[in-house]
């Protein structure tokens, strides 16, 4: 469906914005498909994986009322921080009107958020990176992956846009 992008939430975020889950709508992008959860800081913040890509953007969760319209704006600063031009994925983020708030479902997309719920946490106590836009650039450099290889979300990102 156009104008809607996935966002698949654990329990206590979707609690939080005082969501039901809802089925997944269909989707055709590589940016449509998200996972998020609460970064329990203060202030609170929430860690949101491209299901594709595992692209880590860190939003600031406050106001929840408006956090689902604040993603594509969050998402473009964390594409144009990786220098990447505009064409490729900006008519999607504009057309984001709304989110299917889900259930999560890929367990193994769960276990690579819980590593970057716990990066982020390092990087924001002990390497003194407080700005939510450059903890996520770090995570982005982080490798992920496991039997089929490691491969880094800025490359995949990077990929993607070039397709």
């Amino acid at each position: 469906m156009a104008g809607m992008f996935n966002l698949h939430c654990t329990q206590k975020l979707r609690d939080r914005l005082k969501a039901r889950a809802v089925e997944p709508v269909q989707t055709a992008h590589w940016l449509s498909n998200w996972y998020a959860t609460i970064l329990p800081w203060r202030p609170q913040m929430a860690l949101l994986v491209n299901e594709q890509t595992l692209l880590p953007v860190i939003v600031p969760l406050a106001p929840s009322a408006t956090f689902v319209h604040r993603i594509p704006f969050e998402v473009t600063r964390m594409l144009q921080a990786m220098g990447l031009s505009h064409d490729p994925w900006e008519a999607e983020l504009l057309g984001w009107k709304s989110a299917a708030i889900c259930k999560t479902a890929n367990r193994s997309l769960l276990g690579t958020m819980n590593e970057f719920c716990f990066l982020a946490q390092v990087y924001r106590d002990h390497k003194d990176l407080h700005d939510p836009l450059s903890i996520s650039m770090t995570l982005a450099g982080t490798p992920c992956g496991g039997a089929q290889g490691y491969r880094y979300p800025k490359d995949l990102v990077r990929q993607m846009a070039l397709n």
